[in-house]
């Protein structure tokens, strides 16, 4: 990885020439805020700041000449770019002018024009760009061929580095400790909306963004927000994402008020033995189908086996991304990465659910890939939390 660059050049040129790419067009915001670092203009973090067009942030990446990328911004932007290299950040050259997606890809295509040449292979992200900049990519660029570039792109974000890593911990652990004090606070008669409301607070207090919160009490399997109140004795599922500095932290932990009875202790146990199965083989090297093979022994082996779901898959700036292991997931997308090694830095969430008469009983569990086995993150909390009042 070349010095101040956030990536490594090396391993996405290699990427490319796999997939047959000669130029990237990076129009998607989380391969954005990668590819810079971290960066993204604040302005659009959550709305579209102007209402006529969407705010379309384009990188151009050419392959093997790093000092031929650009980097299109938006004409609000030069406040925040100024910022960012002024702290020593790495940016690509920077193009400012565009208030709407047809202004980005101009002026993407107007650089991509001076660098690339009649017979370059163009990469795009097709499910993140707009209909009306593609027409003008295709117009101008008409003599380009046009290739997908999800895959390469994701496999580049799939291996993490030691900072990554660093903190997707830091927001595993924010998570968890976020729902500990969301069950330390709440008390029977409290709407799903207040215990999500809680949610969301003890996570904005840790310095994340809150993402969402799936959250199930009593018998109920309704993850969604409502005006259902937690009575004496229900179970209470707490799923969220949280993001830290760019990077998700995505786990599931369960609660009751009161003691756990017998019954409630087995029906967790059972799930825990699935999740720590799936854990055993994890080490870098290992075909990614090896997980499924592991966890699907032990559901076969578990008393509520055929009543419960398990999945397995990659996590990082996204909350579903490679590695891909599963093609029949709550998420269907290919299981491209099924059956490859997997490798060092790669991190996985696994989950086990059981939709059962007492409620729903989850465990989501976050691991990192390490060359001999793996390293768990946010790794407390597992068992029955108790709600007091």
């Amino acid at each position: 990885m070349r010095c101040g660059i956030p990536f490594s050049t090396a391993r996405l040129d290699r990427l490319l020439d796999d997939a047959g790419i000669d130029v990237l067009i990076v129009t998607s915001k989380h391969n954005i805020q990668y590819l810079l670092g971290g960066y993204y203009h604040f302005q659009f973090d959550y709305m579209e700041a102007i209402g006529i067009s969407r705010y379309l942030p384009v990188l151009v990446y050419v392959k093997g000449a790093l000092e031929k990328s650009a980097y299109i911004a938006n004409r609000n932007e030069r406040d925040s770019v100024r910022n960012r290299t002024s702290d020593g950040h790495w940016m690509p050259a920077v193009v400012f002018g565009s208030s709407t997606t047809v202004e980005a890809m101009a002026l993407a295509v107007k650089h991509l024009k001076s660098v690339a040449t009649s017979a370059s292979r163009i990469g795009i992200e097709g499910s993140f760009l707009p209909a009306d900049a593609a027409d003008v990519l295709r117009k101008d660029f008409g003599h380009g061929r046009f290739v997908e570039a999800m895959r390469p792109l994701e496999r580049l974000r799939a291996v993490k580095t030691a900072a990554e890593l660093e903190v997707l911990r830091e927001a595993s652990e924010r998570v968890v400790a976020s729902m500990i004090d969301t069950v330390d606070q709440i008390r029977p008669g409290q709407s799903k909306r207040e215990i999500i409301d809680h949610l969301r607070r003890a996570e904005l207090s840790r310095d994340m963004i809150f993402e969402y919160g799936l959250v199930t009490l009593g018998t109920s399997l309704n993850r969604a927000p409502s005006e259902q109140r937690l009575a004496p004795g229900d179970v209470i599922s707490l799923d969220s994402g949280g993001n830290y500095r760019g990077y998700i932290g995505d786990l599931c932990r369960m609660a009751v008020h009161g003691a756990p009875d017998g019954e409630l202790l087995d029906l967790l146990g059972e799930i825990d033995l699935v999740q720590q199965a799936a854990r055993v083989p994890i080490r870098a090297g290992l075909a990614g189908s090896g997980i499924y093979a592991a966890a699907n022994e032990a559901l076969a082996q578990s008393t509520h086996g055929k009543q419960m779901h398990f999945v397995a898959h990659g996590m990082g700036i996204v909350s579903h991304e490679a590695p891909r292991l599963t093609s029949s997931g709550p998420v269907p997308y290919p299981a491209d990465d099924a059956n490859e090694p997997l490798e060092a830095g790669m991190v996985i969430s696994i989950e086990t659910t059981l939709p059962h008469a007492r409620g729903f009983i989850k465990l989501e569990d976050t691991t990192a890939v390490t060359a001999d086995g793996y390293e768990a993150f946010g790794d407390s909390a597992r068992g029955w939390n108790r709600i007091s009042g």
